[in-house]
């Protein structure tokens, strides 16, 4: 069964996971919502102005009542710029799986944040929250978000033609991953 703990805030050796508040609006819309390169991948696209990432983060934080909610934003120890978001979601109480899902700004990428960050939230999801499986999926031509998959023990078990439709109406394939928590705890 899982153990549904809502978002704690949680630590890496350069990342604060926490709770995003409204104050952070700006700074998620500054440093990935609008920004192409990172919202490609996704049907909705960049977002075209504040006050639409406003409205996302108010959605984001009046979850955040539910234990079911995980949605962390990734927050720079070092400076406390918030640089992204992870979260948990789909969870399926038949067979205690669930998918992971993460955004970080351009200027992070490839300086290992995005290991940092999945690693923890994905033994958080194992050890705390006695996960079964957790999931993930990127698009064929972003490769590097497969290697933080393979880096923190996710095993691509296939890939699905057409998976998602972006912005631009352009049909993407991706490559899914899986890790199970038998397998997990192994490591």
């Amino acid at each position: 069964m899982i153990n549904f703990l809502g978002t704690p805030t949680l630590e890496t050796d350069r990342l604060i996971l926490r709770r995003i508040v409204l104050e952070d609006a700006e700074s998620i819309f500054d440093h990935w919502l609008s920004d192409d390169r990172v919202m490609d991948n996704l049907i909705k696209g960049a977002h075209k102005s504040l006050s639409e990432t406003v409205e996302r983060v108010k959605e984001v934080v009046s979850n955040y009542d539910s234990q079911e909610f995980c949605y962390w934003g990734m927050e720079l120890k070092e400076n406390g710029k918030l640089i992204g978001a992870i979260d948990l979601f789909n969870f399926d109480q038949v067979t205690e799986n669930c998918e992971v899902g993460y955004l970080m700004g351009y200027q992070w990428w490839n300086k290992g944040y995005g290991t940092e960050a999945l690693k923890t939230v994905i033994e958080f999801g194992f050890r705390d929250m006695n996960i079964h499986k957790i999931s993930a999926a990127h698009n064929t031509d972003n490769p590097a978000s497969g290697r933080i998959m393979e880096k923190v023990g996710m095993k691509q078990e296939g890939t699905i033609k057409h998976m998602i439709r972006n912005a631009k109406n352009h049909y993407k394939d991706c490559a899914v991953y899986g890790l199970l928590q038998e397998d997990y705890l192994k490591m």
